[in-house]
């Protein structure tokens, strides 16, 4: 089992997927007490729009990924606040919008090829050491805001009006989550790929509900679940020659029906 180790592209695959697994656990727990699961599908999609103008124009598919994922997960607070839309109706129209968006850029630049296959599914392949330190430097920073003002995002998931009486900034904390919660999803989308990460950040941290353990044992059985899928899936991928996002989705859905089995009473 170890000599999977010897490879360097390996070793790079699961650093960044021990990461990748640690930042959208931790970030899918306040996410879903929120109930906004379906904002991971979203921005994944909004950074499909950023890889696509990367690729056709030459710049970093990554970086633009990031920027891109950022700006509309700003969009998406503005809509939902400012125009009193429904969550889920903001969602809607910005995955099916971006989606579309990024399949007409790729067509028009011709750029519909492998390179952009691994960030729809993810690949281990593609994984550099310029991407390890890019998501270590970034997810180590949009981790730490996160935990910053954990109390405070526990707090709003809980009830957002009371929080508001509270004196608490709920705008600018909702901010903070989408953008610490796009930077993830676009840091993610190399390993995981762009239509398999909302299941990572979303999946673990429904499985750890069905414990029924509090907060904090919730977010550490979630953290749990995800490295276990990752390191389980990445492990199949490279002894059975499977897509790397899917493998990993698989085993943490995997988990996920045994949770259920365990917690069925």
């Amino acid at each position: 089992m170890l000599e999977m180790f010897e490879y360097d592209f390996m070793q790079r695959a699961f650093i960044a997927g021990m990461i990748i697994a640690t930042l959208a656990s931790i970030s899918g727990t306040f996410v879903v007490l929120r109930r906004y699961s379906m904002i991971s599908e979203t921005l994944a999609h909004s950074a499909l729009v950023g890889v696509a103008v990367g690729l056709v124009a030459g710049f970093n598919p990554l970086w633009m990924a990031v920027l891109v994922a950022i700006i509309s997960a700003w969009l998406i607070e503005y809509l939902r606040s400012e125009f009193s839309l429904y969550s889920d109706a903001v969602l809607a129209i910005l995955l099916s919008g971006s989606l579309a968006i990024a399949v007409i850029i790729v067509s028009l630049g011709g750029a519909f090829n492998n390179s952009l296959f691994s960030y729809l599914f993810g690949s281990i392949l593609s994984v550099s050491i310029e991407d390890v330190y890019t998501i270590s430097i970034f997810g180590t920073i949009a981790l730490t805001s996160l935990l910053l003002f954990s109390k405070e995002l526990y707090f709003i998931a809980y009830d957002e009006e009371v929080a508001k009486v509270s004196g608490i900034k709920v705008r600018l904390l909702n901010f903070l989550l989408v953008s610490v919660v796009a930077v993830i999803i676009a840091l993610s989308i190399r390993v995981v790929g762009s239509l398999l990460i909302g299941a990572l950040m979303v999946i673990p941290t429904i499985s750890a509900l069905q414990f029924k353990v509090g907060f904090l044992k919730t977010i550490i059985i979630s953290l749990v679940i995800a490295l276990l899928s990752v390191g389980s899936g990445m492990t199949l991928s490279f002894y059975f020659s499977l897509p790397s996002g899917a493998t990993i989705v698989l085993c943490v859905l995997t988990i996920f029906i045994v949770s259920l089995l365990i917690n069925r009473k």
